[in-house]
C-alpha cells in the first residue's frame, strides 16, 4: 500500500497475541497483492482492465467495493472508486485494512490496541489502568508541529484519519471533474470509531472544501472533525473538544 504500518498490542497472552500479529501482518501483505493499483497482476488491477470478474475475486474485494458503494451514498458521491475514469478503491483500503488488522488483535485476547497504517489510526481497548490511548495529528503548515492530541478516553474504540496535500501533494480528485480537488483546506482530520468510515469522510470532505465539508461532517452521526485552511483557518465540529487532550 505504499506506507509504512506499526502495531503497538496490550496484554492477552503472550504466544496468541504474537500469533495474532503475525496473522495481521501477513494479511496486510495479502491486502497489497490484491489491492494495489501500482502493480499490475493484483486482482484489482485485472479487474479494472476487464481482465478478471468481480465473482472470481478474493470475497474481499466484494466486501471493500460494498463499503465504497455505501461511502459513495453517504457522501452523495463526494467519496468515489473512480480515479482519473478507472477503478482504483485506494481510497478506502487502507483505513479498512488497518481496522480490520486491529480487531483481529482484539479479538486474540489483546486488552489494548493500536494500528497506526500510514498515520491513520485505530485505537481499540486502552494501553493500561486509567490511561487513553493519545493520537496527535500533524500540523499541515507548521513541519514538526501537532495541531491538535486526540485523547480516546471513555471510548473503547476510536479512529482517527487524515486526509490533505501536506504529505502526498494533490493526490485527492474531485470525482466531479476528475482532476485534483481545488479546495481552500489543506487537511481535514476525522475522529470517528471505526477507522474504515472516518478514512473516507475525511476524503470526501476535504474534496468538499471546508465550508459544505463542516457542513457535512456535522451531519453525520458518532463522527467530529478538524479542517485547516490554506489560511491557516482551524475549523470544528459541534463537539470535537471531547476528544481532545
Amino acid at each position: 500500500m505504499g506506507t509504512v504500518f506499526s502495531l503497538d498490542v496490550r496484554g492477552g497472552e503472550p504466544g496468541a497475541v504474537r500469533e495474532a500479529l503475525e496473522e495481521a501482518a501477513a494479511g496486510l501483505r495479502r491486502v497489497d497483492e490484491v489491492f494495489s493499483t501500482y502493480r499490475e497482476d493484483t486482482q484489482i488491477s485485472l479487474l479494472a482492465r476487464g481482465e478478471l470478474e468481480a465473482g472470481q475475486c478474493d470475497p474481499e474485494v466484494a466486501e471493500v467495493l460494498e463499503l465504497a458503494a455505501e461511502a459513495e451514498r453517504i457522501s452523495d458521491g463526494w467519496f468515489s472508486t473512480r480515479y482519473r475514469g478507472e477503478l482504483d478503491p485506494t481510497g478506502i483500503v487502507k483505513g479498512w485494512a488497518t481496522e480490520r488488522a486491529a480487531r483481529q488483535l482484539l479479538a486474540a485476547g489483546a486488552t489494548g490496541v493500536s494500528v497506526n497504517g500510514g498515520g491513520d489510526v485505530q485505537l481499540l481497548g486502552s494501553p493500561g489502568t486509567g490511561r487513553p490511548w493519545r493520537v496527535g495529528v500533524s500540523d499541515p503548515l507548521r513541519p514538526g508541529g501537532l495541531a491538535a492530541v486526540v485523547s480516546a478516553a471513555g471510548a473503547r474504540e476510536l479512529a482517527v484519519a487524515t486526509s490533505g496535500t501536506a504529505e502526498r501533494g494533490d493526490h485527492i480528485v474531485d470525482p466531479r471533474t476528475g482532476r485534483s480537488a481545488v479546495t481552500d483546506l489543506v487537511a481535514v482530520t476525522v475522529v470517528a470509531p471505526r477507522l474504515t468510515w472516518a478514512d473516507c469522510w475525511a476524503t470526501a470532505a476535504f474534496a468538499m472544501g471546508s465550508r459544505e465539508g463542516l457542513r457535512w461532517l456535522d451531519s453525520l452521526p458518532d463522527t467530529e472533525a478538524l479542517l485547516i485552511t490554506a489560511g491557516d483557518e482551524v475549523r470544528c465540529t459541534a463537539h470535537l473538544a471531547q476528544w481532545l487532550g
